[in-house]
């Protein structure tokens, strides 16, 4: 019996081309911020935005994305991550912001500036129209008509938005959505299970480099990667990014493929090569010369 393997392809940034998109979802959540949570003006906040932007570039590996208390991407990895940082950086730099944030997030399900920063990212990516990278409609169609392999849809989205989005496609058949997997969710509570394991590692830790520890314990990622593989078949992740969605992959034995894009950074790129089942890719094209280098 051949063995189906699923070719886990991430939607934002791997099928689509964030970078033409990150400035149309800054400016709608800073309009959003402006009017309904913090009630300032909007070029102060525009200020204030660019001058956390500037703060996180100037050392992209002291800033990241942190959920739970734990790192889960560093500040630098995508256009879309860049600006998901940005705006944790700039609420909570500022006290009436960030106090102005709590009252209006009184319930969160992280804390309110996570669960703030959800919403505006949902809400906005839900207002734009998809734009598809040169290739991915054919990169889709080439592996649904390989007899072994078979295209899901990665989205830390819900499934039935991104569903929507891949209409435009005007594909023949509806492709498959892994959604709602929370690769930011992080769990420092979380033991790692037996298998997870990646040198050189430093407790949970992945040690990309001195400079880019890389936390594991994605437990929400971990169990909907598992799940993927219950019924027999091999998983091959493909993504822009890499702290949340190829890490872990990789340390569960998963193999990685990395979309080089004009804003992946040199370090990325590195951890990714050292790997012996991580692969770089410069375009959709090349995905499946890739699969078939790495025996999959």
């Amino acid at each position: 019996m051949c063995i189906v393997l699923k070719v886990i392809i991430d939607f934002d940034g791997t099928l689509t081309a964030e970078e033409e998109q990150v400035i149309a979802l800054a400016k709608r959540s800073l309009s959003a911020l402006a009017d309904e949570v913090l009630d300032v003006p909007l070029d102060v906040l525009r200020d204030d935005y660019d001058t956390a932007r500037s703060r996180l570039l100037g050392a992209p590996h002291l800033h990241g994305w942190y959920v739970n208390g734990a790192l889960a991407s560093y500040c630098d990895e995508g256009a879309f991550i860049l600006n998901t940082t940005t705006l944790q950086e700039m609420l909570r730099g500022a006290p009436c912001y960030e106090a102005a944030v709590a009252r209006a997030y009184p319930a969160a399900e992280y804390d309110p500036v996570v669960d703030c920063i959800n919403a505006l990212f949902h809400r906005g990516t839900a207002q734009l129209v998809p734009r598809y990278r040169s290739g991915a409609r054919e990169m889709l169609v080439a592996l649904q008509e390989h007899e072994a392999r078979e295209p899901l849809i990665l989205t830390n989205s819900l499934g039935d938005k991104v569903s929507r989005y891949l209409d435009a496609l005007d594909l023949s058949w509806a492709l498959p959505v892994l959604g709602d997997t929370r690769q930011y969710d992080m769990q420092p509570g979380w033991p790692l299970p037996m298998g997870v394991s990646i040198e050189p590692m430093d407790g949970p830790h992945w040690l990309a480099d001195p400079q880019h520890p890389i936390d594991l314990r994605r437990r929400d990622y971990y169990r909907a990667l598992d799940r993927t593989r219950d019924d027999g078949s091999a998983l091959v992740v493909v993504a822009d990014t890499f702290s949340m969605p190829g890490a872990l992959p990789l340390a569960m034995g998963i193999p990685f493929v990395l979309l080089r894009t004009s804003y992946t950074p040199d370090w990325c790129l590195h951890a990714v090569l050292a790997h012996p089942l991580g692969r770089v890719i410069n375009s959709c094209a090349d995905l499946g010369a890739t699969l078939g280098d790495l025996g999959v």
